[in-house]
């Protein structure tokens, strides 16, 4: 068989003048000897390399600038709702811009397309880091939240075109794992320099990553170019199902972060976007039908794999931003740790995750079964936030170590295993970016839907708490925010008044990790209808590797014609 990695060219030919690559599926009973097969050479690696870059400077970002929201707020002169902002404008258009770029990458390409999202998350950090006032500010962390969401879900699909179905687990695990240890260190680092240095230093530590990114993209991911002209390409793109998308999306998920927080759930102002947006997302998927080139397969959603994988998607992402939010203000506020203690004690939460994740994908690879990972995930889950209900004030370091190590390792279990069933369930490779552009915003959905929804439910148990205390008369006050009741508790006296809001603290929460193994037990129980599928199938991409096809299961021969 003759080699196909002596070449590392420059740009790829047109197509018809390129070798292509017959992709042929093994029997079976090969299957086994298949996944030994591909052998991924140094040139792979390099492309590799900066999709791990992009991983730690996004996840880095994303974990980070959240423990400096006081320090920052109080240096620019801001309000609790423009630091809140701060996050949430990150957060909101890094989901809604998710499945347009997803499309545009299928049209312009996967390179080009991810060039172009760091060069907007580079520009968010340079406008972010010399903001003077907050309005700059949100400028900059709107562009960094449109870059570091493509990033994030051009990351997973280079990795589909790269990587045969089998052997893709292990490789969703290693930067899954990456991915993990920049978030975990991002609170420590975020910290360390917002009180020790300055706040702009959380985002001058990034343009090293991105600079480096933009170098090294262009050099060793060098993916064989989408057909035809700039202009015809632009001709392509679906412009006002974008548009329709990404207002629909932001009209939907605004009022559920500002439901609870800026304004009240029974607020006008909150409901009234609420379901218009929910309208306008039912608008959006009557027109998709219509477009040659839509940015989302709605046939998709046939398959109970692919529905289960987007449902447990959201569950996921709910449980896991959930508890990331309020498992350090329990610390704090119910265990008097302070906020580096408190960050310390969410390692068994958090750094299970990375080597589970990459565990899940070996096995998935190994064996060739997702199933199995994916009930023990969601059982382990299950089991962690059910004992994390008797959290309490009196719980000791090693009740609370197993309980929260218990969650992590499900969770980690989970990050590999679900993208694997999303992907095993799409129809053909041509289909599996806008697959994983789907999975990816559910998660993001997940994400806005988990603080959102606990949030709600602490508030709510809290002020009922409260009323049957010597606290009943602030009971309105005190229940409106989570967070501010840490700062609220170190300025207290000890005495009965104190004593009485932390135990109602840690007694709302329990209902919180209540509804959270509810929610887990539902996705646990519906785990167990997904379907055995067959990761040995043959692995086309018209994006692969310019001028080396990596490959498994196929056989390559000179076009002739």
């Amino acid at each position: 068989m003759p080699s196909t990695h002596s070449n590392m060219g420059s740009e790829s030919e047109p197509e018809s003048n390129r070798p292509t690559a017959q992709h042929v599926a093994l029997p079976e009973q090969h299957a086994a000897q298949g996944e030994h097969e591909f052998k991924p050479g140094l040139r792979f690696w390099l492309a590799l390399a900066p999709i791990a870059v992009l991983a730690m400077m996004v996840s880095l970002d994303g974990t980070s600038v959240s423990v400096a929201l006081p320090i920052m707020a109080e240096r620019l002169n801001g309000s609790a709702i423009e630091a809140f902002w701060t996050g949430t404008s990150f957060l909101l258009s890094s989901s809604v811009f998710q499945l347009p770029i997803g499309a545009l990458s299928e049209i312009f390409g996967r390179r080009d397309t991810l060039l172009a999202c760091i060069l907007f998350f580079l520009i968010g950090i340079i406008v972010s880091s010399v903001s003077h006032r907050y309005t700059e500010m949100l400028v900059g962390r709107t562009l960094q939240g449109v870059g570091g969401g493509g990033i994030i879900l051009l990351n997973d699909i280079v990795i589909t075109d790269l990587v045969p179905m089998r052997q893709r687990g292990a490789y969703f695990g290693i930067i899954g794992g990456i991915w993990a240890l920049g978030s975990v260190s991002g609170p420590v680092i975020g910290g360390a320099l917002a009180y020790k240095a300055s706040w702009r230093w959380l985002f001058w530590i990034n343009i090293p990553f991105a600079a480096i990114s933009l170098v090294m993209v262009p050099i060793f991911l060098r993916l064989n170019r989408t057909p035809g002209s700039v202009v015809e390409k632009l001709r392509r793109v679906d412009w006002f199902g974008s548009a329709f998308f990404v207002g629909a999306t932001t009209c939907f998920l605004m009022p559920i972060t500002w439901g609870g927080v800026q304004y009240a759930w029974d607020s006008w102002r909150t409901l009234f976007p609420l379901i218009l947006g929910v309208a306008a997302i039912l608008g959006f998927c009557l027109y998709e039908r219509y477009p040659t080139e839509p940015i989302i397969q709605l046939s998709l959603l046939r398959d109970y794999n692919m529905a289960f994988s987007l449902f447990a998607a959201v569950i996921n992402a709910a449980i896991v931003y959930g508890a990331l939010y309020f498992l350090p203000l329990y610390f704090e506020a119910v265990q008097n740790y302070n906020p580096i203690l408190s960050g310390v004690a969410l390692f068994p939460a958090t750094f299970t995750v990375a080597p589970m994740s990459i565990v899940a994908g070996i096995i998935i690879s190994k064996t060739g079964d997702f199933r199995v990972v994916t009930w023990l995930g969601w059982i382990a889950a299950t089991i962690g936030l059910g004992v994390m209900v008797l959290l309490d004030v009196s719980t000791s370091v090693a009740q609370w170590f197993f309980m929260t190590f218990t969650m992590g390792i499900g969770l980690g279990l989970l990050y590999t295993s679900l993208a694997i069933i999303n992907q095993a369930a799409t129809p053909s490779d041509e289909a599996m970016s806008f697959a994983i552009s789907l999975f990816i915003f559910a998660r993001c959905l997940g994400q806005c839907l988990g603080v959102a929804m606990s949030g709600s439910i602490f508030q709510n148990r809290m002020r009922e708490n409260l009323l049957h205390t010597s606290l009943a008369d602030r009971a309105a006050e005190y229940s409106r925010d989570a967070s501010s009741i840490v700062a609220a508790l170190r300025q207290m006296p000890d005495g009965q008044a104190k004593a009485d809001l932390i135990q109602a603290y840690a007694d709302s929460l329990k209902i919180v990790w209540a509804v959270f193994c509810a929610l887990s037990g539902v996705a646990t129980l519906a785990s167990f209808f997904v379907k055995k599928t067959s990761l040995d199938r043959e692995h086309q991409t018209k994006q692969g590797l310019d001028g080396a096809v990596e490959r498994t299961k196929e056989v390559v021969s000179e076009k002739t014609s």
